[in-house]
Order: structure tokens, then sequence, then C-alpha cells
């Protein structure tokens, strides 16, 4: 999954428009330079959600937005300040946003079920702004939160309680804001933990059981290299962390990290190579592994109502909580 940002579906193709670039059913390039991203539903907007009782209001910054979401109860007088969620929403960098349904249907669970207060960052999608757009918006959203200006982040938020969490490509940016937050925030100023869900790591060599065969290979980076035109590749080191000359997991700047992975997601083995080289930067202490059985790639947006998207998302709230 990944986000809208300023870019809309478009109506079918005229008959002489032919698709010259297909990306499975996130994203279709015609030859007019048309794009199609098939899989987004109608966005939503921001409000009082009944089944939660969070409310939530959308802030426009610059080239970039953020939803916030507010959980029922936060404005009592005597309720204690609430830990900060920074959520990144997938789609291969090219598709979804903090609006699609699917999203704002988590983020406000998540919110309720902590209690705590998220920030859903709407970053701009590739190919209309090519990455690192993405990642700049992620980063400057980051820091936006973290500079409190926003009133509820002021009256609310706990900024010694901040956690990234994201999934697909958003779980790979949050890998990418918690090494440069190490950089701009040494101890003891670090974030208190991230929440990569299926993250979309990829690169040259197979981990586990990924095959070996390198035209396939190839082709798994396929939108990774549409999506950021100056990549070095497929072991660049913002798509490969564990890539020679990556820099190193010692730096990542939070405590304790969380990786989601599915058993039938192609990203399986990536998301264990990956838990795996931060456990051995950082200690077996700061890595936290959850595996689904008999499900795919971010399983939890399809299937919101499942006992296994639920049981994930009461790990995520005690991976919170553990940091109170």
């Amino acid at each position: 999954m990944a986000s809208s940002g300023s870019a809309e579906n478009t109506t079918a193709a005229d008959g002489d428009d032919e698709v010259v670039r297909e990306f499975g059913p996130i994203l279709r390039v015609y030859k007019s330079g048309r794009l199609e991203r098939p899989l987004v539903a109608p966005p939503v907007g921001p409000g009082h959600d009944a089944a939660t009782g969070v409310d939530s209001r959308d802030v426009h910054l610059r080239d970039y937005s953020a939803r916030l979401y507010l959980p029922p109860d936060a404005a009592d007088s005597g309720a204690k300040r609430l830990p900060v969620v920074v959520y990144v929403h997938g789609g291969g960098f090219v598709a979804e946003s903090a609006a699609s349904p699917s999203y704002h249907r988590f983020l406000n669970r998540l919110a309720a079920a902590c209690p705590a207060l998220c920030v859903s960052v709407d970053y701009r999608l590739a190919p209309e702004h090519p990455l690192p757009a993405a990642y700049d918006d992620c980063l400057a959203a980051l820091r936006w939160v973290l500079s409190a200006v926003d009133p509820w982040v002021a009256a609310h938020g706990d900024l010694a309680r901040v956690f990234l969490a994201g999934d697909s490509a958003g779980g790979n940016i949050c890998h990418h804001l918690a090494m440069h937050h190490a950089a701009d925030h040494p101890p003891p100023h670090r974030l208190r933990g991230a929440v990569l869900i299926h993250p979309w790591f990829w690169g040259s060599e197979a981990v586990g059981e990924e095959s070996p065969d390198p035209e396939g290979r190839a082709r798994g980076a396929g939108l990774w290299v549409y999506a950021c035109p100056g990549t070095t590749g497929m072991d660049d080191p913002r798509m490969n962390p564990m890539a020679p000359g990556a820099p190193a997991l010692e730096r990542l700047g939070c405590d304790r990290v969380m990786v989601c992975a599915a058993e039938g997601d192609f990203l399986r083995w990536r998301a264990h190579a990956y838990a795996g080289a931060v456990a051995a930067a950082k200690g077996d202490a700061a890595v936290e592994v959850l595996e689904t059985t008999g499900e795919g790639h971010v399983f939890h947006l399809f299937d919101p109502d499942g006992g296994k998207a639920k049981e994930l998302l009461y790990r995520m709230v005690a991976f919170v909580n553990a940091a109170a």
C-alpha cells in the first residue's frame, strides 16, 4: 500500500493510449503519460469516528500534509499526556494516502486502543514527485511533530514517548527516519521505538528462502527504480539497509524495533533478515518479531476485523505501552 498525496486516479485510457508500464495492480503508466492507480479507493475526510470516539483533523504543511488522531477523553483535565505515533502509509511510494479508507480506519483504531496521539503523514507520491520527495516529506513531518507547534501535540503529546510506525513502503521510510533522527538528535533525545509492518526492503543477493534468480530479483526492484530514478539500484542503502557500505544499524535513533512479517508475503525473508541485522547491531532485547501465519502482505488493511489483524494491532499497542 502507499499514498495519494497530490496525485489522483485517472479515467480509463482512450483506445489508442496504450499501457507502457504496469506494476501489478498498484500503478499503470500510459504512453500519453496518463497514470492509473486501480487499488486506490476514494479518500475519506477527517472528523469524529463514532466507532472509536477518536477525533481527527488535517493539517497542510507546505508540500505535504498530516492527519492527526486524538483519542476520546484526551482533553479531560486529569488526562495523562499520550504517546505519539507518527505513521507512514505504504503503497510502493506511488499510491494511497493518509485519507485512504483502510488507513483512516486503522489509525482510528490504533489511536483508541493505545491510547495515543497519532499523526499519519500524507507525503508526495512518485512518479509525479520522484524519490527522495517522500523521504524528505516524512522527515519534515517528524521534525514538525517534535517541534510541538501543533496545538494537539502541544497539549496532549508526550514527546519523550515518540514512536514511528508504517507498512510496506512506509516501513522502509520509518527505517530512513530512524537513521536520520539519530544524526539530528543524539542520546538521550531518542525515539522510543519503531514498528515496521511488512517493510519493503530488497537487495541483489537473496536472503532466507528468496529466489536467487538475478532476473527475478531485478523485476522485484522494478517499481523502486521507477520511483527513484536517481537510485544506484536494489542495493541502494535506502532499499537495502544491509547492503555493503550502508550506514551502520547501530546508528538507529530508537530504543526498540518491532518487525512484522507475514508467512505469505514475498518480503517475509527480507523482514527477518532486517530484524536479525538490527539484533546483531543493538542486541536481541532491542528487537521484537511478529510473524503472522497464513496471511499475505498488509493483510491487516484488507481484513481489518479478522482475528490476525486484531492480534497485530494488540501487539503494536503492547509495544507502545511497554514504554509507558
